[in-house]
């Protein structure tokens, strides 16, 4: 069974997509980053394009973990 996946946030820095991916690791939510930066080797190209994706069945809890840990 396939799983819809969908963005959750998106950042302006690979730094800040990894706290917020930190966050919901240390809650057991499965998160990736997706980001344009041709495999880490030119960061400069992912700026503002930075996704923090999740199964779509744990947006809202992901959503809550996100509000709470700010």
């Amino acid at each position: 069974m396939e799983r819809d996946l969908v963005v959750l946030r998106t950042f302006e820095s690979v730094i800040d997509a990894e706290l917020a991916k930190s966050a919901l690791d240390a809650a057991d939510v499965d998160s990736f980053i997706q980001a344009d930066d041709a495999g880490g080797m030119r960061p400069h190209l992912g700026m503002s394009r930075v996704r923090l994706i999740v199964r779509a069945d744990d947006a809202a809890k992901a959503l809550g973990i996100l509000e709470d840990s700010n």
